[in-house]
């Protein structure tokens, strides 16, 4: 891991912008507190985002970046260990679910927050759900059966995501996730 030191200044700022962002909301999260908190100074922060909507933009391909890169190889490994997707699926979210800062989905998140202000953030979150699709897609057949299917999982996973995010008991959310999936499959 590297030390705050050691990072670009954009790369500060990104990610204490990623983790404010994540935690409190874009519109709570103000830019004298990233700033701050990143350890830079005004004309720094203003060279790299000329404006809030900027950092916004980079937030969320920062955040897909990293959050589908976890998916992708947490998905895998679970697939690998002799998983079946209605095992595999609901045990990746639970590992994700499980940790201490989870707020929910960024991008449904940033969508309901945002996107009346910065429409940007729709195609953001759009690409960002087909991605975690076609994640899915490859453990199901290349096929046009395949595809509708892994979109059917996709809506799955993201109730299941709000599920957990608005306080519903996490084994019960995985267990109907997993129960969802098997079912979705056998047909």
């Amino acid at each position: 891991m590297t030390t705050a030191d050691s990072r670009s200044a954009r790369e500060r700022i990104i990610d204490t912008a990623h983790r404010l962002f994540y935690q409190d909301g874009i519109r709570a999260t103000g830019i004298d507190r990233i700033i701050k908190q990143a350890g830079v100074t005004k004309v720094t922060f203003y060279r790299h985002f000329p404006a809030k909507n900027d950092l916004i933009l980079a937030f969320l391909r920062y955040r897909h970046e990293r959050w589908i890169a976890w998916f992708r190889e947490t998905l895998a490994r679970e697939m690998a260990n002799g998983g079946t997707l209605p095992q595999a699926l609901p045990a990746t979210l639970a590992q994700w679910f499980a940790t201490a800062d989870f707020r929910g989905c960024a991008f449904i998140n940033t969508a309901v927050e945002m996107a009346d202000n910065l429409p940007e953030t729709l195609g953001q979150a759009r690409e960002h759900k087909q991605d975690m699709m076609r994640e899915i897609a490859a453990f199901l057949p290349d096929d046009r059966q395949g595809a509708r299917e892994a979109h059917k999982l996709a809506l799955l996973v993201d109730g299941a995501i709000v599920m957990a995010q608005r306080g519903e008991e996490g084994a019960e959310v995985l267990s109907l996730l997993r129960e969802c999936v098997a079912d979705s499959l056998k047909r």
